[in-house]
């Protein structure tokens, strides 16, 4: 562009603004819309007989963004690492697999190291296969935890796992769970997050953040207002319906209000991994579980 080209764009620009100005007129700005969200499953929600590549092949055709593991065990790796690269299905990260029995909450040291060790296990087979994360139940109370225990040994063996994550960059994914932990399950329907904002703060790591279920607490809470608390803390979602009468539902069956949950995650900037967690099945099955996905989730008719 030449100088005398210039200064005409630029006085012609001057003049439109100018022009607009006069009219009273300022320019509308753009709606905020919904980020862009990949739509996942966990691996073995498709039960479709056959072997890893043969299921990969099938859940890229059906449409979806990607697919998470299990480990320590779960699925080959080595054989899910070869299906992702021969489908170009990514595999975004893995479930801990033993946090329910084998708990950095546990009264025991020994079986607190196996948690650890069963995290640190996960990290390095989730970097393995290409994955950002793994998911973790911290912590469990119960007749032999108090909430104040499960929060200082679990804190603290997650913060033995974050110099690994860091290494390989995978993240530790806290998920709001039905482990009477960071929550009340004596409580009404109306709790909040500031539990599991503190929680995380007080690990205050940045590869340490929110895995956060949609339907989990909706018997305790809005999961909307749970999303906005958490904001930036969410770094990925887990995706599933639950209803006063029925429980657990098919994604859109229940009390959850998906309306207000886009608008949230819109107001949180929300971009990244979205992955089912429901009963899973057939192809046929694994095909509607997508569609209510991108129906109730991502709003698209």
């Amino acid at each position: 562009m030449n100088r005398r080209h210039f200064l005409t764009t630029s006085s012609l620009a001057t003049l439109a603004l100018g022009t607009h100005s006069a009219l009273g007129q300022t320019p509308t700005p753009a709606a905020p819309t919904l980020g862009p969200i990949k739509l996942s499953l966990k691996c073995a929600m498709a039960d479709f007989k056959t072997d890893l590549a043969t299921t990969f092949k099938t859940l890229k055709e059906i449409g979806y963004d990607g697919i998470e593991l299990d480990s320590p065990g779960g699925q080959n790796k080595t054989e899910a690492l070869a299906a992702s690269k021969s489908t170009n299905l990514p595999i975004h990260g893995v479930v801990n697999s033993i946090h329910w029995h084998t708990r950095l909450s546990d009264p025991a040291e020994e079986t607190r190291a196996k948690a650890l060790d069963g995290l640190l296990t996960a990290i390095r087979e989730s970097h393995a296969v290409g994955g950002s994360a793994v998911l973790l139940v911290p912590a469990v109370v119960d007749d032999k935890t108090t909430h104040d225990q499960a929060w200082e040994r679990s804190i603290a063996g997650i913060r033995k796992a974050i110099p690994l994550a860091a290494d390989l960059g995978v993240h530790i994914l806290i998920e709001n769970v039905w482990n009477q932990f960071l929550y009340d399950p004596k409580g009404d329907n109306n709790q909040n997050a500031k539990l599991l904002c503190d929680y995380l703060d007080e690990i205050n790591s940045p590869w340490v953040g929110s895995y956060f279920d949609i339907g989990n607490h909706q018997k305790f809470g809005k999961p909307a207002a749970w999303i906005r608390q958490l904001g930036k803390r969410i770094v990925k979602l887990d995706v599933k319906d639950w209803a006063i009468q029925g429980g657990f539902v098919n994604i859109g069956e229940g009390d959850v209000d998906w309306a207000d949950v886009r608008k949230a995650l819109t107001e949180i900037q929300y971009t990244g991994w979205a992955t089912a967690e429901v009963s899973g099945g057939d192809k046929q099955r694994c095909t509607d579980i997508l569609a209510h996905m991108k129906t109730h989730l991502l709003g698209q008719a």
